[in-house]
């Protein structure tokens, strides 16, 4: 399978993951400037997936690998940072695991879409949910200091996991039909 520049991009974006993590946890580069490369890193993965998104559809680039691998690698690159962040102790394990599980349960369900030949469309709150869990861990990376700054962290953690809740409700609400098959 010869791949087209949005499936180049996606594979770009899994790559850079271990690059990223690299860089943010290992000793290599001196804190905090590793932080502010590993967000720099973090960025251009990020920036990769509204890129390959928009590029696929506006050529008609669409592919299967693409629908599979995209929010995939989407997942990873998120999940792999927040993870990082807990080690660092920047965000509470708790919204980890929350919005982890919200990824394997969503992940579940579209299988059991998949064998009831049904397919689940990404939502806008599911689009939402993924730009603010990005930029809440570009927001917290940074490191803010003072009492305002780190609230508005706070409040930043506290929305991204709100929209992880409120899209993983929104996809099983809309397709409930999925587990009545």
């Amino acid at each position: 399978m010869e791949m087209n520049l949005p499936n180049k991009l996606t594979i770009l974006r899994v790559i850079l993951i271990p690059v990223f993590l690299v860089v943010l946890l290992g000793r290599f580069i001196p804190s905090p400037l590793n932080r502010y490369i590993a967000i720099g890193i973090f960025i251009i993965a990020s920036l990769t997936d509204m890129l390959d998104g928009h590029i696929a559809r506006s050529r008609n680039l669409v592919t299967n690998f693409g629908k599979f691998m995209d929010p995939l690698a989407d997942k990873l690159l998120v999940s792999a940072a927040m993870i990082a962040m807990v080690e660092m102790g920047d965000i509470p394990s708790w919204v980890v695991i929350i919005i982890i599980s919200r990824e394997f349960a969503i992940t579940g369900f579209r299988i059991l879409a998949i064998e009831a030949n049904k397919v689940i469309a990404a939502s806008w709150w599911g689009k939402i949910k993924t730009t603010t869990q990005m930029i809440m861990i570009i927001y917290i990376l940074i490191g803010f200091k003072g009492v305002v700054l780190q609230s508005i962290g706070s409040f930043l953690i506290g929305l991204a996991t709100l929209f992880t809740i409120i899209s993983g409700v929104d996809y099983i609400v809309k397709n409930i039909d999925v587990l009545k098959g």
